[in-house]
């Protein structure tokens, strides 16, 4: 099984592709996309799809696991993120992709076992379950990680 992990946002996506075998799960891919705000927002949105549309035809996932958005204080901000979400999921489904959504709740226990758990407890645990072979940046990238692991979880002894 091959997945695509995404930390959905629109000036930054996590994106990361994550292989499960019977054995093992290796980290094939993983980035921060990034968009710039001087742009407008539907030319953000399509930078975006076609930067997920290029993983999907390198990479051929069949799954796309993406974190559920929760309650954001700027309406905004949650709108245009539901519309990156809107869109991947759109992209994937139209890719026959099976798509999962994952709470941040649901993450966090996967990843450390406690649903309170904090970004230094997850980014230092995901170094432990998976190989990271470079530095990583921004905490979007660890999240798109994490929300393959929690896939890959959740689909134990399903390949």
């Amino acid at each position: 099984m091959i997945i695509l992990g995404i930390d959905p946002g629109y000036e930054r996506l996590g994106v990361a592709i994550l292989e499960k075998t019977e054995n093992k799960e290796v980290l094939l891919f993983s980035d921060c996309i990034k968009t710039s705000a001087k742009l407008p927002f539907s030319d953000r949105l399509i930078s975006l799809g076609d930067s997920v549309t290029n993983l999907i035809e390198g990479y051929k996932p069949n799954v796309l696991a993406i974190e559920k958005l929760y309650f954001h204080n700027n309406q905004k901000t949650a709108m245009y993120v539901s519309q990156v979400m809107g869109a991947i999921i759109y992209i994937s489904k139209n890719k026959n992709m099976q798509i999962e959504e994952y709470t941040p709740l649901q993450i966090k226990s996967a990843i450390t076992g406690n649903g309170k758990a904090n970004k230094q407890q997850i980014m230092s645990m995901l170094h432990h379950l998976v190989r990271i072979n470079k530095k990583i940046k921004y905490d979007d990238e660890y999240d798109a990680i994490a929300t393959c692991l929690t896939c890959s979880a959740y689909h134990k002894g399903h390949n």
